[in-house]
């Protein structure tokens, strides 16, 4: 950076911290912040000052939070807050939000309680009739479809897949024909798993996005027909390497349509079939895979093939 646009950026870092400074932070709150998902220039003043301000900082792991702070310069008190243990720390955080203290809370990484524990915590706050302050940042779902390209107005946050493939494969059919756009997140571990079930139970044109390592030095951002991503991620062995977050396209209203008459049809047969007699006969009515059809059918009736 030549130095004249250094010293404008820095000009202008000074004069937004100014204003932060005449900016309100009540005693007696929570201040749910976001935190970096991975480039710490992603920090925001506000979010700043509320950890410079907060007695305490409620955090799902104290070693990773610790990091982040002293990166920070910010040396505050950890309450660990994990999902085993949140009612036990929401009454705590509200004993000293009751005294007047600020405190803050946040995940690993991103805005908490989005696929993180939290929420109890925040719901305890809220029924004890205390202050909750966002302290608005960078979540990777919203990142992820700012620069997917996918169009709609809506989406559909599922976060983390069950760890076994069938009950992955339910979750995926449940939402198979939704109209919205389909955000996951998965761990490297499981990535090349989910994605080879996603690739069976979505239409092989449905275009998947699939975000690695958003903000940090090694991001990958690519899109690509679901039925092409599991070669895709194959072909290099860094393609399964860090965090994931992964986005299906909707599925258009012809789909709908198309689902409702294998409704219609399906429980016109299961009046006088089985489960698995009425998959077969609707899959040859509608053109529609059995096994689809079957796991609509289970979802139906009571009765078992």
């Amino acid at each position: 950076m030549d130095p004249s646009a250094n010293a404008t950026f820095i000009a202008r870092i000074t004069a937004l911290a100014a204003e932060i400074e005449q900016q309100s932070f009540p005693d007696g709150a929570l201040y749910v912040v976001a935190t970096p998902i991975g480039n710490m220039g992603d920090i925001s003043l506000r979010a700043l000052k509320a950890l410079s301000l907060c007695s305490a900082i409620a955090c799902e792991d104290t070693r990773k939070t610790g990091q982040l702070l002293a990166r920070l310069d910010i040396d505050k008190p950890l309450l660990s807050a994990h999902q085993h243990n949140e009612r036990e720390v929401a009454e705590k955080i509200i004993h000293r939000l009751k005294a007047g203290e600020r405190v803050a809370l946040v995940s690993d990484a991103g805005t908490p309680t989005i696929s993180d524990p939290g929420a109890r915590i925040v719901d305890a706050v809220i029924t004890a009739g205390l202050r909750i302050i966002p302290i608005a940042g960078i979540s990777a779902a919203v990142a992820a479809l700012s620069v997917s390209g996918l169009i709609g107005d809506q989406f559909y946050f599922v976060g983390f897949l069950p760890a076994r493939e069938k009950q992955r494969e339910t979750v995926l059919r449940s939402v198979q024909y939704s109209l919205a756009t389909l955000v996951f997140y998965e761990a490297p571990h499981r990535i090349a798993d989910t994605i080879a079930v996603m690739a069976r139970v979505f239409e092989p044109s449905r275009q998947v996005v699939i975000g690695r390592e958003l903000s940090k030095v090694f991001e990958q951002i690519h899109r690509c027909p679901v039925s092409e991503a599991p070669q895709w991620l194959a072909s290099d062995s860094n393609h399964q390497r860090g965090e994931f977050v992964v986005l299906i396209e909707a599925a258009n209203a012809g789909d709908n349509d198309r689902l409702d008459d294998a409704i219609r049809v399906l429980d016109i047969l299961l009046e006088a079939c089985s489960v698995s007699q009425a998959a077969a006969l609707a899959s040859r009515i509608t053109g529609m895979k059995k096994n689809q059809l079957y796991d609509l059918a289970l979802t139906r009736t009571p009765r078992s093939s």
